[in-house]
This record gives C-alpha cells, sequence and structure tokens, in this order.
C-alpha cells in the first residue's frame, strides 16, 4: 500500500506541490487542477510542463482526477452546480463524452490508467430509476474505457447521487465491468451519512481500485462537519487502513486534505502527510 496526493490539495503550482511532496517522501501524484485549470482543460502546454516537472522529482502519476459525469442527468432542471469543479468549466450531458475523452488522453499522456469519475449532481433522491439511468450511462463509457485501456473509478460524493458505500456498491454491482471500478472516499461516505469503516467499506470493497483519503469531525454529531487531521476525526481509518491491508490491497491511498486549520494547505497538507504515512505504518 502506497501513498500519494491530489497535488492542488497543497497548491495549485504544481511546481511547488511536487517540491512538499517531495520533502515528505511521496514519488506519486493524482491530477486535478494543474496552475489555473483543470486537467482536462489545460492546453497540451501545461500538460508538457507538468511532465517534465513531475519527472525531475522522480514522481508517477497515478490517476486522472477528471469531472466526467459531475453533470446533470438528462431530464434533470439545470441549475449551478451543487458541488466543485476545480476549475473545469461547466458542461452539460452533451459535452460528457468530450470530457471523457481528454481525461483518457491526459491518462495516456502521463502513463496512468486510471481516470476519477462521477455519478451526476444529485437534485433529489437515490430512486431506483435513477440508478436504472446511471447504470445506462455507464454502457458507452465502459466499451471506451476498455478499448483505451483505461479504469474508470467512480468516486463516492455527497454532492452526487451516489455518497455512500452501500450506494456505489450497488451501481458497481449493476455495471458489471472491470473498466469501471470505485474510488473510495471514507471521508464523503461519513459526510453523507454512512459509517464508512466497518459498513461502507464491507459494501463496496471488492470493486475498490483506489482510495481517497480526508477526515471529518463533526460537533457532538451535528452539522456542520468540519475537516480534520487525518486521522484525528470521526472515520476509523486506522480500522479502515488495517482492513485494506488484510485485504491485501496494493494501490494508492490519495491525500486530499481539505483540512485547513493550519493557516495554509501546504502546512496542513504536511501534517496530514505526516499522519497518513504513520497510520499505514501503524495498521
Amino acid at each position: 500500500m502506497k501513498v500519494s496526493v491530489i497535488t492542488d490539495e497543497i497548491d495549485c503550482d504544481l511546481e511547488r506541490a511536487v517540491a512538499v511532496m517531495s520533502d515528505c517522501g511521496i514519488r506519486a501524484a493524482e491530477l486535478r487542477q494543474i496552475w489555473d485549470k483543470n486537467i482536462v482543460d489545460a492546453p497540451r502546454e501545461y500538460w508538457k510542463r507538468a511532465k517534465d516537472i513531475l519527472a525531475r522529482q522522480g514522481m508517477v502519476v497515478v490517476g486522472i482526477a477528471s469531472p466526467f459525469y459531475k453533470c446533470d442527468l438528462p431530464g434533470d432542471t439545470a441549475k449551478v452546480p451543487p458541488g466543485r469543479l476545480h476549475n473545469a468549466e461547466v458542461r452539460g450531458w452533451d459535452e460528457q463524452a468530450d470530457v471523457l475523452g481528454r481525461a483518457i488522453d491526459a491518462a495516456h499522456f502521463f502513463d496512468t490508467n486510471l481516470v476519477r469519475v462521477f455519478s451526476f449532481w444529485r437534485r433529489d433522491g437515490l430512486t431506483s430509476e435513477v440508478e436504472d439511468a446511471i447504470v445506462d450511462a455507464f454502457r458507452e463509457p465502459s466499451a471506451t474505457a476498455t478499448n483505451a485501456g483505461i479504469v474508470l473509478g467512480i468516486e463516492n460524493e455527497g454532492a452526487c447521487y451516489l455518497g455512500t458505500g452501500k450506494q456505489l456498491g450497488r451501481v458497481l454491482q449493476k455495471i458489471g465491468s472491470d473498466s469501471v471500478k470505485a474510488i473510495w472516499d471514507p471521508g464523503n461516505a461519513f459526510l453523507d451519512g454512512d459509517q464508512p469503516y466497518p459498513d461502507g467499506y464491507n459494501a463496496v470493497k471488492k470493486f475498490i481500485a483506489h482510495v481517497h483519503v480526508k477526515d471529518y469531525r463533526m460537533s457532538a454529531g451535528q452539522s456542520p462537519h468540519e475537516w480534520a487531521v487525518v486521522g484525528e476525526g470521526d472515520v476509523d481509518y486506522l480500522g479502515q487502513v488495517g482492513a485494506l491491508k488484510k485485504a491485501g490491497y496494493d494501490g494508492y491511498l490519495s491525500l486530499e486534505t481539505h483540512y485547513d486549520g493550519l493557516g495554509s494547505k501546504e502546512a496542513a497538507s504536511r501534517l496530514c502527510l505526516q499522519k497518513l504515512i504513520n497510520l499505514v505504518e501503524r495498521a
């Protein structure tokens, strides 16, 4: 099991983010926003510059954190996006094939086979009809990914329809494709009312291709939440990491800090990285 970082959680300046990662002994990056552009919107010149910076520090890219299917399902009323796009352009359903194509191009360019994707903005409850629509929406992308040698990792995200481990596991079972897996985010699951470990994890564990790490704390069990140092919030990360080790998971734990209680993203990420590395060693 290895540790990586979503680079813009440290700094949108990729060169600075990579320097911090190197200081912390991390050699694996997940790309979402580089400088002022989302990875799928960044010009080729940004990609080339990023690849040079990563190569100089001996970094590998473990995933492209795309905004694919951060849009409305057909038939949903278009509204302001309820979640973050990390400098990606707002695009509708009819533009999503272009988003996926660009994300796959980025994955090939940076020598990774993982593209993060989503399950559409949550505009109402998750009904069986919505689940079926999500499953149908992944049929063509699944075939595209297979042909491209790519795995699409659906991240559970509370702003989208699939927020918990149970929801994500159920839909992945219906999709039934080796090219569509889970990016398991225990922090997101907790925020969506799940008990990430063991309940959410047990529902999704056989589909996990990649793991995101962020921690949350509720004040007396009530909203609003606050971000926390990894391992100091309400998510049982020691139990979660231990379970992943026991299951033989040999992929990455990708830090998505979110915590900003030290005055800067860099300082918070340094502390959270230290805590995450310690958790992996203890588990």
